[in-house]
């Protein structure tokens, strides 16, 4: 270890706890990025505080030696964002789980940023109240890396995501000083809205200490609707109807190609001959969200669905949901995945989803397609062999083809899981000259460029 080394090292005393273990410091180099598609360094340590002034000191110590400082929620993100950089110091939110209040009467929760998604939500429900933001990954993921992507999840549809669900931040600047943005209010306009710009920002401008989010009163129970669809096409179709004319709670899809994987990972009698199944929620409550599926699977029916089946029992409901919660867990099995995460109109769905199965053939790659249909949020992720140089090259292809296509449609490189690394090369497509806006912002807040340099901007 260098002299510079040591300095940082002693520096760092009073960070909280700090690890140099070579094992250990391995295991925090990358997130749930596709291996070996994205660069990941080895940080000279790993700082695990529990205090907003525990965060404070440790980026203070980087900063006085000009080292890289990589925030780091559950390392569960998919595009590198959390991926270490070598020399760095990596600062890990794990620790940092307290709920700090929660305010029944004002309908809000203040946490800090390493609790789980899950446990705010139990923490809600405990008083009667509802978290809405549910990513794929709420059992895992934490508050703070929900806010550095902007996480959606299955609910987005009716109830947004994460920037939807906040109010203020606590946020330590590459500076070392800790500052509050936003409000507790559920209106306001005084200034900026920083808190807004934060959410989204993967680390890069601050790292929150503390976040207030929104609860809602919790839904009233759940109607479910399960329908399956020849073609794509007829699918998407089905899809934009429903969009257009109600508002779902839940509004899914799964492709072939996934109702397959999760049949093989858990069977539940799933028709692996149809090309697609859409899933759809009503949370209305009763008879009204009976009525409200009943009529999606009519227009499910016109759109030339082969079976639609609704049911107003909650166990069955979320019986036939958590296929669509396996959607990725089973792609994974099949081989390395590397998934995308884009983004279109809702008009632009059926063109989509069609562009898709087009790419995969004239790629020659496995593409399971599954996603947020309501929001024209998809997920097609291609299933590859790492170890073949052959097949790695054609999964990056495939990959660029369909973050082109998504801009073609006019669409986004990302609608929940960051640019990060492995998409970084495509945002300047999507910005165009308003990437220089994004740049000074970033110069603005981190002069000196050592907040997770070269990630999303």
């Amino acid at each position: 270890m260098t002299a510079t080394a040591d300095r940082l090292l002693d520096d760092l005393a009073g960070s909280g706890d700090v690890v140099t273990d070579p094992e250990v410091l391995a295991s925090y180099r990358h997130d749930q990025a596709a291996p070996g598609l994205v660069a990941a360094g080895t940080p000279a340590a790993v700082v695990r505080p529990r205090t907003t002034q525990e965060v404070q000191h440790a980026v203070r110590a980087a900063a006085t030696h000009g080292v890289p400082v990589v925030p780091r929620g559950a390392g569960s993100g998919l595009s590198g964002g959390a991926n270490a950089i070598d020399g760095c110091v990596v600062i890990s939110t794990e620790r940092m789980t307290d709920v700090v209040e929660l305010d029944g009467p004002s309908l809000l929760a203040t946490v800090q940023p390493g609790l789980v998604n899950a446990q705010l939500r139990a923490a809600a429900e405990r008083e009667g109240l509802f978290y809405a933001p549910d990513p794929a990954s709420f059992e895992f993921s934490t508050i703070g890396g929900n806010i550095a992507t902007n996480a959606g999840g299955l609910c987005c549809v009716k109830y947004g995501v994460t920037r939807d669900a906040l109010l203020g931040l606590e946020l330590v600047l590459a500076d070392g000083r800790a500052v509050r943005i936003g409000r507790r209010a559920r209106k306001g306009v005084a200034g900026y809205d920083l808190a807004s710009l934060i959410c989204g920002s993967e680390g890069t401008l601050g790292i929150v200490t503390e976040a207030t989010m929104r609860l809602l009163p919790p839904p009233r129970s759940s109607a479910t609707l399960a329908a399956s669809f020849a073609t794509l096409g007829a699918a998407g179709a089905a899809i934009a109807k429903i969009s257009r004319s109600s508002t779902p709670s839940v509004l899914e899809l799964m492709d072939r190609t996934t109702i397959q994987a999760v049949e093989q990972m858990a069977p539940q009698d799933l028709d692996q001959g149809v090309a697609a199944l859409v899933f759809a929620r009503s949370d209305l409550g009763g008879e009204q969200a009976l009525k409200a599926v009943d009529e999606m699977a009519a227009w499910c029916e016109q759109a030339g669905a082969t079976l639609a089946l609704t049911t107003d029992e909650e166990a069955e409901g979320r019986m036939l949901m958590a296929a669509r919660r396996l959607a990725y867990p089973a792609l994974e099995r099949q081989g390395a995945t590397l998934l995308d995460d884009v983004g279109v109109p809702l008009g632009k769905i059926p063109a989509l989803l069609e562009g898709i199965e087009q790419i995969a053939a004239a790629h020659g790659v496995v593409i399971g397609t599954f996603g947020h249909a309501g929001d024209g949020n998809m997920h097609p992720t291609i299933v590859y062999d790492h170890r073949d140089p052959d097949a790695v090259a054609h999964a990056r292809e495939a990959f660029a083809a369909l973050v082109r296509l998504a801009l073609q449609l006019g669409g986004t490189v990302t609608g929940e899981h960051g640019v990060g690394l492995l998409k970084r090369d495509f945002l300047a497509q999507e910005l165009g000259a308003a990437h220089e806006l994004h740049r000074a912002i970033k110069r603005t807040f981190d002069p000196h460029g050592l907040f997770n340099p070269g990630k999303a901007i």
